[in-house]
């Protein structure tokens, strides 16, 4: 696994944290060409998470796009409802190798907190997320679970509230505890290694995708989809994908019409967040901008360092999509497929019907359905009362 993406990556950080990156770049390795960890891997996605998720055709929505054939890999039937089960699993059973007694982790959406708490639970390590208020307030139902699945809950109130000071929270107490607690970063971001980290332990995504698409329409997919704040579904996603054929489409937060989003790599440039050189949205004097999003896991200001490379090259296009847009596809998914999607897939899913419409119907879109929308039923309700 590279270090660097051309340009992008790298590790940005204290030196009290640099010991401790090296240890969790030394496991991670170890753990790859280990067997036994590989089949506890392995079993535990398996008899825990439940995988491998399905690759399921939306008739309903192919005939909306009028087009190509779309079909959704279901990686909201995970257990937490959530691709970041994978990483959570991955890097709890990496703490817990390297002895770490306990977990700390960031969420925005709330999903990762989740996945978080529960593999401290099953692993039995002590687990504290931060999440930043105003998320808290809009995804009420994953603090709920958090606590029930008996993680603490940090509150964030400084600066915007939201992801991004969700993280800087979490920095500032890994490099207090640094020691005895493992950061479980929960997008393809931060310093190196955990872009390359996450992104190994989220391609079982695109590697499933490669299977189930052979199986269930003979060929690899036209055209993968996938919603991108940090980034890790779709690095997962495409991953497995980058030497074949195949189109590869993330989708960022475009937030209201005349507004910053949450867009990044469509509306940003490359500067230093979080301890990785990335594209970041920043004003003229290199000041983080402040984002909007209706969806609380797209509100990030930053990317991962390898969709910067990506897109640099040409490998990967992105775009943005609208709130109202993401909005309306929710509706589209659990009306035309009786399926709730978040918002944040939503987003991807508005982008594939209007690729799909572009599209012979020979052709085939896959779209990572990243995560369930039971979350986001307060935010839904309260924009169609609007």
């Amino acid at each position: 696994m590279p270090r660097r993406y051309g340009p992008y990556g790298g590790a940005f950080v204290p030196e009290t944290l640099v010991p401790a990156l090296d240890e969790l770049e030394r496991t991670w390795r170890e753990a790859r060409r280990d067997p036994r960890f590989r089949r506890e891997l392995r079993r535990l996605s398996e008899t825990l998470g439940g995988r491998p998720t399905p690759l399921y055709f939306a008739r309903n929505l192919t005939r909306r796009g009028r087009g190509a054939e779309i079909w959704l890999k279901r990686e909201d039937l995970l257990h937490t409802g959530a691709h970041k089960f994978n990483n959570a699993l991955g890097q709890g059973l990496l703490a817990r190798r390297m002895g770490k007694p306990r977990l700390i982790a960031e969420t925005g959406a709330g999903q990762h907190g989740v996945a978080t708490a529960m593999i401290g639970a099953a692993l039995g390590l002590a687990t504290e997320v931060y999440m930043g208020e105003v998320d808290m307030e809009r995804q009420k139902p994953n603090v709920d679970r958090m606590r029930l699945l008996g993680a603490t809950v940090v509150p964030v109130r400084t600066g915007s509230r939201t992801l991004k000071d969700a993280i800087n929270a979490a920095l500032r107490d890994w490099i207090a505890n640094v020691r005895t607690t493992h950061y479980l970063l929960g997008s393809a971001v931060g310093p190196y290694p955990f872009p390359a980290i996450v992104a190994d332990f989220q391609s079982v995504i695109g590697r499933e995708i490669r299977r189930q698409s052979v199986r269930a329409f003979g060929r690899l997919p036209d055209l993968a989809v996938a919603c991108v704040g940090g980034g890790s579904n779709a690095i997962g996603t495409f991953r497995p994908l980058l030497r074949t054929s195949v189109e590869l489409l993330g989708v960022e937060a475009g937030g209201r019409p005349g507004s910053v989003g949450a867009a990044s790599l469509s509306r940003g440039r490359p500067g230093v967040l979080h301890g990785t050189y990335s594209y970041l949205l920043q004003d003229e004097e290199g000041q983080v901008r402040e984002t909007e999003s209706v969806s609380a896991g797209l509100d990030y200001p930053g990317v991962g360092p390898e969709h910067s490379f990506l897109r640099d090259t040409g490998r990967a296009r992105y775009v943005a999509v609208h709130d109202r847009d993401a909005l309306a596809a929710f509706h589209w998914v659990a009306e035309d497929e009786g399926i709730l999607p978040a918002l944040e897939p939503s987003h991807a899913v508005y982008a594939a019907v209007r690729e799909a419409r572009r599209r012979p119907k020979g052709q085939h879109v896959v779209v990572t359905l990243s995560g369930r929308g039971d979350k986001d039923l307060g935010v839904v309700t309260e924009h169609a009362a609007r």
